[in-house]
């Protein structure tokens, strides 16, 4: 199958414009290509496509998308490269209709960005269907033509990280436990050992580290904790500062004594979200061989209810020695974070940035159009902003004012309580408050990415499901820092 773009025409209802692999094809079949375009029907819109059998025989069925405008750039108003996002999403729509055609092989045109139609072919055909008997057509897209293919390749690295974190995510609570998921990422890093150390930390390592926070969690689980450590060197010196990416790794969340509402309960399996996303940008970073290092923390275990669980009321010590009120069983994923932000500090980090699947009240807020960003430092949002213009994974600042921080700090048993006092007001708010009383370093970000767990339909190049998010927005995050002097 081919997959080839073309833009919308300069007047409104003109003819649609090919690319230049689009031309390219419709000389070598003599026009035939334009002129069916033409008798099909009205110009291709934005990421609607047209389908044509037998024009040539090395390719049987071709797909054109709609591009949209050309260089439409950056949309001010929505955060994004809009060319960038309509070539994703269009190249992912003709790739799947050749996968609905059953045709195992696809060239896709670069339409002008290489990286763009690759993460677009690879994120839009993945689907987890590991433990299903019927399974769709396997598609492996190529870039058609040979220029480019170093960006196409980067491309491909980038969605391959994503759909990394989505196949962490989506699969079952009792396929990935926390040792599960730490022998998955440590054979995914298995071909970078000259550049990359994992370290699977058991129970007993947590204890001395005096993660008190962390262990209340996981006591409640018969599945035991694991503490994943890995570290990348990715830098000419290897003292460099490292950028410390630390991920909530709840590998089912029930919501312990305070037991969350069982319908829908079943996407809980991806409450390791955080943990996904962030070692997933690591082995995309080895995998880019970026020249930086990286060190990757993340608290692993499951929210159970049982009679070693948690209970509301109960008061555990954080590794800091700040003590916490658990008022809330369900509110487990800061008490990860407070012990792993703590541990981020001994590495003299040039960031720490740290991702969790945290409140609802963060999908209440910005729903599944952006991660919701936390942080100290103007510096660091820029990056962030930045990177995710590019990747179309966009991120929104939220306040950390010290309006939150009293909620969590008035509290009647410990320093703190692991809910505001007005418990439903500004809840992605308060969680990122308790959270900074864990951190000192000048350069912090706390990315909540609840709203962005799950895709229904709103990503056009994502099928429903996991969404692996933002996993390709921390890969350019890093990529910007190895730029940054």
């Amino acid at each position: 199958g081919l997959v080839l773009g073309a833009y919308s025409g300069e007047k409104e209802g003109g003819a649609s414009q090919l690319t230049g692999a689009g031309d390219a094809f419709d000389r070598l079949v003599r026009g035939r290509l334009r002129e069916l375009l033409a008798l099909s029907g009205p110009p291709l819109k934005k990421g609607k496509t047209r389908i044509f059998h037998g024009l040539h025989q090395d390719f049987p069925s071709v797909v054109v998308v709609g591009l949209g405008k050309k260089n439409a750039g950056v949309n001010e108003q929505e955060n994004w490269n809009e060319d960038k996002e309509n070539i994703r999403a269009a190249v992912a729509v003709g790739c799947r209709q050749i996968q609905d055609l059953e045709i195992p092989r696809v060239e896709v045109d670069p339409c002008g960005d290489a990286q763009a139609a690759a993460e677009g072919a690879v994120l839009g055909l993945h689907e987890y269907n590991e433990l299903k008997q019927k399974k769709k057509t396997v598609v492996t897209p190529q870039l058609h033509g040979s220029a480019e293919s170093e960006a196409w390749q980067r491309g491909v690295i980038y969605a391959e990280g994503q759909n990394l974190a989505r196949y962490l995510m989506e699969a079952p609570a009792n396929f990935i436990t926390p040792t599960k998921f730490a022998e998955c990422i440590e054979q995914k890093l298995k071909s970078f050992s000259s550049t990359v150390k994992v370290h699977i930390r058991p129970e007993s390592w947590i204890a001395t580290q005096e993660m008190g926070a962390f262990l209340s969690v996981a006591k409640g689980s018969a599945e035991p904790p694991v503490f994943l450590e890995i570290h990348y060197s990715g830098a000419a010196n290897s003292n460099d500062s490292p950028l410390v990416f630390v991920g909530k790794g709840v590998t089912f969340d029930s919501g312990g004594i305070s037991l969350k509402p069982s319908s829908g309960m079943d996407a809980m399996r991806a409450d390791m979200g955080g943990a996904a996303t962030v070692c997933s940008a690591i082995v995309t970073a080895a995998a880019l061989n970026l020249p930086l290092n990286i060190v990757g923390l993340a608290p692993l275990c499951e929210n159970m209810p049982s009679g070693k669980a948690n209970k509301p009321g109960d008061v555990v010590r954080a590794k800091n020695g700040k003590t916490i009120q658990v008022d809330n069983t369900d509110a487990e994923g800061r008490l990860l974070l407070a012990d792993a932000l703590c541990y981020a500090h001994n590495f003299n980090a040039k960031a720490i940035v740290n991702a969790a699947t945290l409140t609802g009240a963060m999908d209440v807020a910005l729903g599944s159009a952006a991660t919701g960003v936390f942080t100290n430092s103007a510096w660091l949002w820029t990056h962030l902003y930045e990177a995710s213009v590019l990747t179309g994974d966009r991120v929104w600042r939220m306040p950390l004012f010290e309006h939150y921080t009293k909620q969590i700090t008035d509290c009647a048993l410990a320093d703190l309580s692991n809910i505001g006092k007005y418990s439903r007001a500004g809840g992605a708010c308060t969680a990122a408050a308790f959270l900074r009383e864990f951190v000192q370093a000048p350069h912090w970000a706390h990315l909540d990415i609840a709203g962005v767990m799950a895709n229904k339909d709103e990503v056009p190049y994502l099928r429903k499901g996991m969404a692996g998010r933002p996993t390709r927005t921390l890969v350019e995050l890093a990529a910007r820092l190895t730029r940054d002097t």
